[in-house]
């Protein structure tokens, strides 16, 4: 059975890999190549009360991060958030040189700043991402400029600028990291839009179905859940790839559908509404035009006179 560890200090992070104290108790930046996993590291799911960030060369493992593996096929960059549980799989035959660099940001830190809601808005941070960030060469370049002036602020004699330059940098950090993944949506077209065809075949089928007025209208979880994606990551994804959110796409499906009813069979507007899965016929009739602005009947009347 695998144990949880739980990291509630950066101090406590240094120690567990044998590294010296940190120069700073709230944020540090450490050497890749210097960490050390102890063998009986394997052994544990970790949860760090900070945030984590990190760029590695040469990783040999995989990181189950939440309930998915952390893909590292192309990637060589990946973010954790305060409270998440985390499993590094070694290969203990695997040799690696490594390189790179781990970021470490303690929530006192940034605690009340503009920094501390914000970087809520970060997907990355949350379950929902499971793939890693690749970054070229000159990008890695670029947020290893960034790295060096946060360690050079920390390292240096601190004063009342301190804090906002260190956050400003670290802001630059995740800002960049933001765009780079939107990148990475899009130049992984293939796979992703796989996703986008297979959620089309789910929410089709969903919608085909005979139960609907039991199962009532399908939800951006029930998507995620049968994609084996999260919420959040499914609609980042599709809105970078159409500019719409998953729940954005359910609404269409359903518009869809009740046009179709509404122009192909004599079915009243609340014999379609509950054969649609809403609860009520009013709130069918409220949605529908909220989407077309028009009434369910005056849609009909409608394409009856065309």
């Amino acid at each position: 059975m695998t144990k949880l560890k739980r990291l509630s200090t950066i101090t406590e992070f240094h120690r567990s890999r044998q590294l010296p104290p940190p120069q700073h108790p709230l944020i540090s930046v450490v050497d890749y190549a210097e960490v050390n996993m102890l063998p009986e590291h394997r052994d544990y799911s970790w949860v760090f009360d900070f945030y984590f960030v990190s760029l590695k060369r040469n990783f040999v493992a995989k990181i189950k991060y939440g309930q998915q593996l952390y893909d590292f096929d192309e990637g060589v960059m990946f973010f954790i958030g305060p409270g998440q549980v985390f499993k590094v799989e070694r290969d203990p035959e695997a040799s690696e040189e490594r390189s790179g660099w781990m970021l470490m940001i303690h929530p006192d830190f940034i605690y009340n700043t503009a920094l501390a809601t914000q970087i809520k808005r970060y997907d990355f941070f949350g379950y929902s991402t499971h793939e890693a960030l690749f970054v070229s060469n000159q990008e890695e370049t670029m947020m290893m400029g960034i790295i060096d002036n946060i360690s050079r602020e920390y390292h240096a004699n601190l004063d009342q600028f301190s804090q906002n330059i260190i956050i400003s940098q670290i802001e630059t950090l995740l800002n960049y990291s933001e765009r780079f993944y939107n990148r990475q949506f899009l130049t992984r077209k293939k796979a992703n839009h796989q996703v986008l065809e297979r959620m089309e075949e789910i929410l089709t089928q969903y919608f085909n179905g005979d139960d609907l007025m039991g199962k009532g209208l399908p939800t951006v979880g029930y998507l995620g859940e049968v994609l084996h994606v999260s919420p959040k990551y499914l609609s980042s994804l599709l809105r970078v790839l159409t500019g719409q959110t998953a729940l954005q796409h359910i609404h269409d499906k359903v518009i869809e559908k009740a046009k179709e009813q509404l122009t192909t069979t004599q079915l009243s507007v609340g014999e379609i509404a509950y054969a649609l899965g809403f609860e009520h016929p009013q709130s069918f009739s409220k949605f529908f035009k909220s989407k077309t602005h028009s009434s369910p009947l005056e849609f009909r009347r409608s394409f009856e006179r065309n």
